[in-house]
C-alpha cells in the first residue's frame, strides 16, 4: 500500500507540473533539471518495529545449510539460482574451497581408534536424502570434535553413522554409512526456501551458539544468555549439571524443566534468576512463547482415521505428526509435538505454565500473567489464532511440533521448511507486516560440522578438557559477579537470518552475535536496553542492528517487496 501511495504521489506530481509548464524546460522539476533526489530519513528502531517474532529451529549447523551457499548443484530438489550481485564476503565452502577437498577431517590419525569412522571432506546430501540420523551433540563432545580449534575430530566425536538406509533407500554415497555422515549439508536445492530468504533478506554468517550443548542450552541461552543457577529437582539430572566454582550448578545436560506435567519421571531441573520474560512482563509488554503441542487437550488421528493412541502430552495436534511421523519424509519415525526441553520459560518459576492451562481467550493470548493463567505459555496454534485475530504479542517466539522442527532423527528439512514458510506467509500477509521482524535463530548444531569457532568464555571442568581446558572464564553467574564454571562457548557456529520490511536485502552479516543476541534485540527494542543481569550474556552479546536499514526515503520502507514462498518447494510465488 505504501508503495502503490508512493507511486500515485509521483504520478500526480509529474502530472501537476506539467500543466503548470511554460515551456522552460531549465526550471526546477522540468525534464532537464529534476528536483533533488529524496533524503533517506533515519528511524528509530522502537518506532520501527513494534512486533518481533523469533522462529526458533533445531540442530542445525551453519555449513550444513549454507555451506555452498550461493551455488546450487542443481542435481534434484527445487532448481535455485542466485540473484546477480549476491554478496561473496560469506564466509563457507566457496570462499574456502579447500575445506571441500583437503578438509582437516581428513586426518586419518585422529578416527583410527573409532569404529567406523572415516576420514573425510563434506559432501552433499540432496532433497532425497532429507530425513537422516541424529548426530551427538552434547556439551563435551563437541568440544572433542573441536579439538582445541583444529575442527578435526567431527566423524569420531560426534558423527553417528545411518546403517544402510541412505545408501539403500536413497542412493546416498557410501560415506553416508559411516560416521562421516556428520560431514554431510544440503544446498539450496533442498533448504530452498532459507536459501530464497537470504536472497531477499539478511543473513548473519559469524553466529554461534553461546554455549556448547544441545537443545536445553540452546533455549535457555536465548532467553535468559544464562546456563548457570541450575537446581536439581529430581536426582537423575545430578549427571547434567556441573559445580559453577562458586557454590552453584550450571546446566550442560538436555534435563527436562520441573514440574512441567509432560517432562521426565526421574531427571528434571529449575533454573534460577531473571529471563527476557521477567522483563517484558515488568515493563507490561505483551509476549509469547509457542510450541506445538502445546494445548494436551487436541487429539490426532492417522492416516486411517483412527485416534493415535496415547493421550495429552502424548497426542499430536496434526495429521502427520505423532500419527504418521514426519510428512516429507514418511520414513521419520513418531515423535510427539510438545517436548519438554524445548521450552525454556518452563525452566523457570516465574514464567511457567506446569499444567498446560489454556488461554482465557484468543484477546489474552499475550497477556495473561501469574500461575492460575496460561502465563505467555501457548501452543503454536494459538499464536496462529491470534494472528488471525489481529491480537499479535509484541514478542512471540516460535517452537514448530516435533515433526517440523528439522531435528534429525525425527524431523528433517523438507518438513521444517513447511512450518517456517506458512508461518511467515501468514505474517506478511497480515496488516502487521509493516512493523514486524522475523528472526530466524537455531538452538544447537546436531553436531553437524562447521569450520568456524570463536571462544570469547573458558571453563575448567571435567566437562571442558577437549576445547575450553585450562581457559579461564570471564562471565558470571545467577548469585556471583565472580566467574563460573560451566559455560564454554562460543559453541557450533548456527544460522541466523532476518526477514523484515526493515531487513537490508540479499546482505550478508560478519558481525559476531549468538544466541543472546536475540535477547539483547529485544531489549533493545521494547525495553529501552534494560540488561537482564546476573551474569547474562546479553551484556557482551554482538547486536543484530547491522542487518537492517532504520531508514524511510519519501516514506517508503527500505524493504518493501512482501516475498512469499512456496512452503512445499521453497520456490519464490510472488514478490521478486
Amino acid at each position: 500500500m505504501i508503495r502503490r501511495i508512493s507511486a500515485l504521489s509521483l504520478v500526480a506530481t509529474l502530472v501537476l507540473t506539467g500543466c503548470g509548464s511554460t515551456g522552460n524546460l531549465t526550471t526546477p522539476g522540468s525534464i532537464n533539471n529534476p528536483p533533488p533526489a529524496a533524503t533517506p530519513v533515519a528511524v528509530a528502531p522502537s518506532t520501527a518495529i513494534k512486533h518481533t517474532v523469533v522462529i526458533f529451529g533445531e540442530n542445525i549447523s551453519f555449513d550444513h545449510y549454507f555451506g555452498t551457499y550461493p551455488n546450487a548443484a542443481n542435481t534434484g530438489g527445487t532448481t535455485f539460482t542466485a540473484a546477480t550481485g549476491t554478496p561473496t564476503n560469506i564466509n563457507n565452502y566457496i570462499s574456502n574451497p579447500s575445506l571441500l577437498t583437503a578438509n582437516p577431517n581428513q586426518n586419518a590419525a585422529n578416527l583410527v581408534t573409532a569404529s567406523n569412522s572415516i576420514p573425510a571432506d563434506p559432501f552433499r546430501l540432496g532433497p532425497e536424502q532429507a530425513g537422516t540420523n541424529d548426530q551427538d551433540h552434547n556439551y563435551g563432545p563437541e568440544q572433542v570434535a573441536f579439538d582445541g580449534g583444529k575442527m578435526d575430530m567431527f566423524p569420531l566425536s560426534v558423527g553417528t553413522a545411518d546403517g544402510t538406509t541412505l545408501t539403500t533407500e536413497t542412493g546416498a554415497p557410501a560415506i553416508a554409512n559411516t560416521t562421516a555422515l556428520t560431514m554431510g549439508y544440503y544446498d539450496g536445492n533442498t533448504v530452498t526456501a532459507l536459501w530464497n530468504y537470504a536472497q531477499h533478506y539478511a543473513m548473519n554468517d559469524h553466529s554461534f551458539g553461546t554455549t556448547f550443548g544441545a537443545s536445553t542450552q540452546g533455549a535457555i541461552n536465548l532467553v535468559s544468555g544464562q546456563t548457570n543457577g541450575a537446581v536439581v529437582t529430581l536426582p537423575g539430572a545430578a549427571s547434567g549439571v556441573v559445580a559453577d566454582g562458586q557454590g552453584g550448578s550450571t546446566l550442560i545436560g538436555d534435563e527436562d524443566p520441573a514440574n512441567d506435567v509432560c517432562s521426565s519421571a526421574s531427571a528434571t531441573v529449575q533454573m534460577t534468576g531473571k529471563n527476557i520474560g521477567d522483563l517484558l512482563n515488568t515493563a507490561s509488554v505483551s509476549w509469547g512463547f509457542f510450541e506445538g503441542g502445546f494445548n494436551l487437550g487436541i487429539t490426532n488421528v492417522n492416516a486411517n482415521g483412527v485416534i493415535a493412541s496415547g493421550t495429552g502430552c502424548l497426542v499430536g495436534e496434526a495429521t502427520g505428526s505423532r500419527a504418521t511421523g514426519a510428512v516429507n519424509i514418511p520414513g521419520n519415525p513418531l515423535k510427539a509435538d510438545y517436548i519438554p526441553h524445548h521450552q525454556p520459560f518452563q525452566y523457570y518459576a516465574s514464567t511457567a505454565n506446569p499444567t498446560h492451562i489454556r488461554p482465557a481467550s484468543v484477546a489474552a493470548i499475550g497477556t495473561e500473567t501469574g500461575a492460575s493463567t496460561a502465563n505467555h505459555q501457548y501452543d503454536t496454534l494459538d499464536f496462529n489464532a491470534a494472528l488471525a485475530a489481529g491480537n499479535l504479542p509484541a514478542v512471540s517466539f516460535l517452537k514448530a511440533p516435533g515433526y517440523q522442527d528439522g531435528h534429525a532423527g525425527y524431523s528433517d528439512p523438507l518438513d521444517e521448511q513447511t512450518f517456517v514458510v506458512n508461518e511467515i506467509n501468514a505474517l506478511e500477509n497480515s496488516p502487521f507486516w509493516s512493523s514486524t521482524a522475523i528472526i530466524i535463530a537455531y538452538d544447537d548444531s546436531d553436531g553437524w560440522y562447521d569450520h568456524l569457532n570463536n571462544l570469547i568464555n573458558g571453563s575448567q571442568t571435567t566437562a571442558d578438557a577437549a576445547f575450553c581446558s585450562g581457559t579461564v572464564p570471564s562471565l558470571g553467574g545467577v548469585t556471583t559477579t565472580k566467574p563460573v564454571q560451566g559455560r564454554c562457548g562460543y559453541g557450533p557456529r548456527l544460522p541466523l537470518m532476518v526477514i523484515s520490511p526493515w531487513a537490508k536485502k540479499n546482505y550478508v552479516d560478519n558481525t559476531i552475535t549468538d544466541q543472546s543476541s536475540v535477547t539483547r534485540f529485544i531489549e533493545d527494542i521494547f525495553l529501552g536496553s534494560t540488561r537482564i543481569g546476573g551474569g547474562s550474556s546479553d551484556t557482551v552479546a554482538g547486536s543484530l542492528m547491522n542487518m537492517f536499514n532504520f531508514t524511510t526515503t519519501a516514506g517508503a520502507l527500505p524493504n518493501p517487496n512482501v516475498v512469499l514462498l512456496n512452503a512445499t518447494t521453497g520456490a519464490v510465488t510472488s514478490g521478486n
